[in-house]
């Protein structure tokens, strides 16, 4: 056998295989329309509301004079969520929200660790310093922001805050 020959027997072998496939799809093709031919016919109501559906304009013209209703205004509510309340102690509570006014004395804050400036406020008991922490003050010495301007904080991490810069500053 020559090779021309060997060449020209492999081709063929190649076509026929390949157009055995394709013959393949072709069949598979035409019974799966035939299956699936009964669920969508041109004059099916669905058929005909899904091509509606799809060719709809987007928007309609009014000359002056025509009027269209418009729909009521739906006005949505979203609940607020709730504060978390953050589970720190309270020198982290310190350092996250009392450390900007109370490191430096900024509109009348009392310094942590300054004796003198809490003397006055550590008499008037620890309920009233922890009111005036987390519901806010203003005094003739300054102002206090509700929870320090932290509404997140929970009301006993304010208080835990407020026992730390006290126990610091005897």
């Amino acid at each position: 056998m020559s090779r021309d020959q060997k060449f020209f027997d492999m081709y063929s072998l190649v076509i026929g295989v390949l157009a055995a496939i394709a013959l393949a799809i072709l069949v598979l093709t035409m019974k799966l329309s035939d299956l699936t031919q009964g669920i969508y016919t041109r004059d099916a109501v669905e058929y005909q509301a899904a091509i509606a559906e799809r060719i709809r304009p987007v928007g309609q013209v009014y000359r002056p004079g025509e009027e269209a209703e418009a729909p009521e205004p739906t006005v949505e509510t979203v609940a607020e969520p709730e504060p978390v309340a953050a589970a720190m102690s309270g020198p982290q509570v310190y350092n996250s929200a009392c450390i900007a006014c109370h490191s430096t004395g900024v509109g009348g804050a009392p310094v942590l660790g300054d004796a003198a400036q809490w003397a006055d406020r550590i008499a008037q008991g620890m309920d009233v310093l922890n009111q005036h922490a987390i519901e806010g003050y203003t005094g003739s010495a300054g102002y206090m922001p509700a929870k320090g301007g932290r509404a997140d904080l929970s009301d006993e991490a304010i208080a835990e805050a407020v026992d730390y810069m006290v126990s610091e500053s005897r």
